[in-house]
């Protein structure tokens, strides 16, 4: 069995805040520009302003994209069910728009609204292994990212499920 990203070498993507802001915060925002279009809702761009500026004035052409948020019954059932702020609103709606993208985000009920919608969705520890498949970074360059994470990152991971990714990541290729 491949890997989720597998044959998405030229992936368009639809960014929420949190991989735009916990890669700067470990300074591989870099890894972004291995996707072909990195749309990012307008709403999500303010939300990164306030939090992490530097994330939008990288080398990675980010695509600014205005966009009302969806209407529809079920997605505003959805958002209010789960929560959602309104930048990931934003990004779930442009997802209507661009529905052969893949989703970032970091938040578990954005990943939740995206698949209850059809939609493929990966967040920074998948970008991070991804960078392994597509030889951006070695092995022991991302575990070592990985194991800094709770240091040098906002980003909100159990330490058991960081501890089982470091786990298979280091006991070498596997089937997924």
């Amino acid at each position: 069995m491949g890997s989720p990203w597998d044959g998405l070498s030229q992936l368009d993507v639809v960014c929420d805040a949190g991989p735009l802001i916990h890669l700067a915060e470990i300074e591989l925002l870099e890894l972004l520009s291995d996707f072909k279009t990195v749309f990012v809702p307008v709403q999500v761009w303010e939300e990164a302003e306030r939090h992490r500026p530097e994330a939008l004035s990288s080398a990675v052409r980010l695509q600014k994209v205005f966009i009302e948020i969806s209407f529809d019954s079920r997605f505003q059932t959805l958002a209010r069910t789960l929560l959602l702020d309104v930048g990931e609103q934003a990004a779930l709606s442009l997802m209507a728009n661009q529905p052969a993208s893949v989703l970032l985000t970091d938040d578990a009920a954005a990943r939740l609204a995206a698949k209850a919608l059809g939609y493929r969705s990966h967040g920074t520890i998948g970008i991070l292994l991804r960078s392994i498949r597509r030889g951006l970074r070695s092995q022991a360059e991302i575990s070592s990212v990985l194991r800094s994470l709770p240091f040098r990152s906002t980003l909100h991971i159990r330490q058991s499920f960081l501890e089982a990714i470091l786990r298979e990541l280091e006991s070498g290729p596997g089937e997924g």
